[in-house]
């Protein structure tokens, strides 16, 4: 099914199982302290919404201002993912080892050159290990 840009995050959100959801919810409210952000509101809404009607996004989210919701979107869409990624990362070592290698070169990039190559000999380990 074709999906366009305008609908992507609806797309996403509406393919998240249960547990995929309950999940980003405690990802998303990790610090907030009992105030809904808005990005979790506009979550709300689009998971209630059976089809993306932007128009009813904005009537269900009075202090979300139209020029606004592009912007809350994209970061929604993008925290969604994260969530995700913290999922699938214990069941995909190819996720684990791509974040290890930014680790690595975040420890390179800071001088930190022992620690660096210490983490590079794990993740070449994890590797050989699991014949990636």
């Amino acid at each position: 099914m074709f999906s366009t840009q305008k609908d992507q995050l609806f797309s996403l959100i509406k393919s998240l199982t249960k547990a995929e959801k309950r999940s980003f919810k405690l990802y998303a409210n990790r610090f907030q302290s009992g105030t809904d952000s808005k990005f979790i509101q506009l979550f709300d809404v689009i998971d209630r919404l059976a089809e993306y009607d932007e128009q009813e996004v904005l009537k269900r989210l009075p202090e979300v201002k139209k020029r606004h919701l592009p912007n809350l979107k994209r970061h929604l869409y993008k925290q969604v993912l994260t969530s995700l990624r913290l999922i699938y990362i214990q069941k995909n070592i190819d996720i684990q080892i791509r974040e290890q290698l930014d680790f690595a070169r975040i420890l390179y990039g800071k001088g930190m050159y022992m620690q660096s190559l210490r983490m590079l000999d794990r993740i070449k380990k994890i590797a050989v290990d699991h014949h990636q």
